[in-house]
């Protein structure tokens, strides 16, 4: 799997850490991190299909 590096507002940091550890719903930083780039994706791929935007080989 590939790696990248991202500056993250310490804000956003302190948000996402509210949901990450025994408590929280993911296990780690990363998990979180990739559950949340898979739902804005899903939901930019809906407001597209809306908007007509989307080809037919998806």
């Amino acid at each position: 799997m590939p790696k990248i590096s991202v500056e993250v507002p310490e804000e956003l940091l302190s948000d996402l850490d509210a949901h990450v550890g025994e408590d929280g719903k993911f296990v780690n930083r990363s998990e979180a991190i990739r559950a949340s780039i898979r739902k804005t994706l899903d939901l930019l791929d809906e407001i597209d299909d809306r908007q007509g935007r989307l080809d037919d080989e998806q």
